[in-house]
């Protein structure tokens, strides 16, 4: 991005750029928190089952869409549904990264802002997936949904009954939503070129992949919206000192308070 379109950070006033090493330790150091706290809610299938059914029927008396008829879109071609498959599995991940390199090469003060949100957000969805376990749409024969991963490919998922990997009774709230957002929210905040809202593309794009591939409800997306903002009202971005306008009101007041021992006596006045 040129200097136009981006906000200066340059001078005294700017923040500092938080340590490298420590910010990679900090940030694996989460990474591998979530991955292992997702494997702590693995085998409850049953339990992730019934509440896939419950999802389902709250999702009917709330009237919210069909996933089916977004999934119908994507099985109009095989090339749409592998690229939706693809979209899934491969940009989630280096999306969220490259936002957060970027950000702390450019925008120190944002950078911190957008890890501790999403920090926020991750850990909170650890929480859901340890007290609600939720089978994804694809796996709930109630939904006619199909998996498009495995029909046409690419999966990240193997059969959950043999995946070492990942938990796939995660499904609320969709983290994959919910970074993708957060990815908008920060780059629209951190640059001023006038295309930027252009990047809320990607949360749009990602709802209508974890919906169509049958990997997330409604519901999920919506959970983590909510997740989302909640984290990004309690921790605000902070605000840029302001620097005064001109130096001359401040030099004249220093003027008018100086002291009287400083000031000028007129010659020959009078007592």
């Amino acid at each position: 991005m040129n200097a136009r379109s981006d906000p200066a950070e340059a001078g005294p006033d700017a923040p500092a750029r938080p340590p490298l090493v420590r910010e990679l330790l900090l940030v694996a150091g989460l990474f591998l928190v979530y991955k292992f706290g997702r494997r702590l809610a693995t085998g409850h299938t049953a339990e992730a089952f019934r509440n896939a059914h419950h999802v389902w029927d709250w999702e009917r008396v709330l009237r919210l869409p069909d996933e089916g008829a977004v999934q119908s879109l994507l099985l109009h071609g095989d090339s749409l549904v592998h690229v939706a498959n693809t979209y899934y599995a491969a940009v989630h991940f280096p999306a969220t990264l490259a936002f957060l390199v970027w950000l702390y090469l450019r925008r120190p003060a944002h950078y911190v802002w957008a890890r501790r949100v999403l920090a926020a957000v991750t850990g909170a969805a650890l929480v859901l997936h340890l007290l609600f376990p939720l089978a994804p749409p694809r796996m709930l024969g109630a939904t006619g949904l199909i998996d498009t991963a495995r029909l046409f490919g690419p999966s990240v998922y193997g059969p959950p009954r043999t995946d070492a990997l990942s938990n796939q009774f995660a499904a609320m709230p969709s983290l994959h939503f919910g970074w993708a957002l957060m990815l908008a929210i920060g780059l629209i905040a951190a640059t001023r070129t006038r295309w930027r809202r252009l990047w809320l593309l990607h949360p749009l794009t990602t709802l209508l992949v974890v919906v169509g591939t049958a990997n997330h409800y409604w519901l999920d997306v919506i959970v983590a919206t909510a997740l989302l903002g909640l984290a990004l009202a309690v921790l605000r971005l902070p605000r840029a000192p302001q620097r005064p306008r001109c130096g001359l009101p401040h030099r004249r007041s220093e003027v008018r308070h100086r002291p009287s021992a400083e000031r000028p006596e007129l010659v020959g006045a009078g007592r």
